[in-house]
């Protein structure tokens, strides 16, 4: 039942911005280890059941936001099909057969390996499936797992702005600004390629006497011991290259990206199905199904924020910061969305950006493309600079405690403060120049 009534404007601002800042903190600190999607539903809730968002708005936000959703089921779906097919053990073994011995060279295939699988399935199946991938690979050619660990959790988050489909975030932000594929690969693809650089040079730097021995080649496993069924693992190959080729032509055309990850994922099921690779139920396993009511709470949180003007009054700040100039607009945007991401997580982060960037629809196009790239970018590569800031992050850290692995918050970031801001301030330059 909910609870209508009059409510002076001063207070329903007050009572919407006390739950907002108590739904964050919950998603922050996780008391009693509350998960992220239980606090941002609470948090809704709440805000329905005070009558300070009604159910019409609700339903109106989560289905003008169907997208973003379909895009997570759709990307999930892939990664585990794929995995079912023996995809990615295959293409761990093949990285480790180029590298010739060599466990430098295993090191940069690894970064090549989870730029390819971040660019086509986003940042979050590059940790939830290569680090575990990796782990095994690592351990039995006895290398030192730390750095080809770290390597998996960083290029997830630095190879994420490759593509629209490489990171959800992507997704979330151009749902609300469409932004054609030219114009993300003519702001983003060159500092993604230049991050990527960076990352693999500062580690390489990093870990350069641990990766200087060489690895016995007869301890990896045979191809085809890591194909389950080659007619279906063939079939994979095709309908990802397919499914590759159509987020392109998808983006190009500006068409939902998330039909394309569905699509791609009933015709993967189907070929698992039929050649009994796999179940409904143990695919649905697979998805992580929480992650809908985190952003559906997230969502609806933000929109009551939004009705209260803060946004609106959150986006003239950012402007007045950037001095209305589109190197502020990049600087700004870019700092903004890395700090706020490391505070309360990128996705509640980017949803505030893009309520926030309405109040600076006015302003000249190149301080709003510089304000929207650099919210992307900053939202997608701020995270590698603590554990909190992504989920691709915190999967990473579940795979290694199940492995006993124990990688505390400060140990990463004494790795993140190394490379993360300089990773940040170079990129932000690039997007910069390529604005004016």
């Amino acid at each position: 039942m909910f609870l209508f009534f009059h409510i002076p404007a001063l207070t329903r601002t007050g009572l919407i911005s006390l739950i907002t800042l108590l739904t964050l903190l919950g998603i922050m600190l996780r008391p009693w280890k509350v998960s992220e999607a239980i606090t941002a539903l609470a948090g809704a809730g709440l805000l329905l059941l005070l009558g300070l968002l009604s159910p019409g708005e609700a339903l109106a936000t989560l289905l003008h936001d169907w997208n973003t959703f379909f895009f997570f089921l759709g990307m999930m779906s892939l990664a585990a099909l794929a995995e079912t097919a023996g995809l990615f053990d295959w293409l761990a073994v093949q990285a480790a057969r180029f590298s010739g011995s060599s466990s430098r060279r295993l090191f940069f295939n690894t970064f090549l390996l989870g730029s390819l699988i971040s660019m086509l399935l986003s940042n979050d199946a590059t940790a939830l499936i290569l680090t575990p991938i990796v782990y095994s690979l690592v351990t039995r050619l006895r290398l030192p797992v730390l750095p080809y660990l770290f390597a998996c959790t960083f290029i997830a988050d630095s190879a994420s702005f490759l593509l629209p489909v490489s990171n959800p975030i992507n997704i979330l932000v151009t749902s609300q600004y469409p932004l054609n594929l030219l114009t993300f690969l003519r702001f983003l693809f060159l500092p993604s390629l230049l991050v990527i650089g960076i990352n693999a040079g500062v580690f390489y730097f990093l870990y350069r006497r641990q990766l200087h021995g060489r690895f016995d080649i007869k301890r990896l496993p045979a191809l085809l011991e890591t194909v389950k069924h080659p007619i279906y693992f063939r079939y994979t190959c095709i309908v990802v290259i397919l499914v590759a080729a159509a987020y392109v032509i998808a983006a190009a055309l500006q068409f939902p990206l998330s039909l394309v990850a569905v699509s791609g994922a009933l015709l993967l099921l189907l070929g698992a199905l039929y050649w009994k690779q796999t179940t409904l139920w143990s695919t649905a396993r697979q998805i992580s199904w929480p992650i809908f009511g985190f952003i559906a709470g997230m969502f609806l949180v933000i929109q009551a924020l939004e009705t209260t003007g803060l946004t609106a009054q959150f986006g003239q700040l950012l402007l007045r910061l950037s001095g209305g100039t589109s190197f502020g607009a990049v600087m700004t945007g870019t700092m903004g969305s890395a700090l706020g991401t490391n505070l309360i997580n990128n996705v509640p982060m980017a949803v505030v950006m893009t309520s926030s960037l309405h109040g600076i629809q006015h302003m000249p196009l190149a301080i709003q493309q510089g304000f929207l790239t650099a919210t992307i970018f900053g939202c997608d590569l701020g995270p590698n600079l603590t554990t909190v800031g992504s989920l691709a992050t915190v999967l990473w850290l579940l795979i290694l405690r199940q492995r006993n692995i124990e990688v505390s918050g400060l140990d990463y970031f004494k790795v993140g403060i190394l490379v993360t801001p300089l990773m940040l301030v170079a990129g932000a330059l690039v997007i910069w120049l390529l604005l004016v």
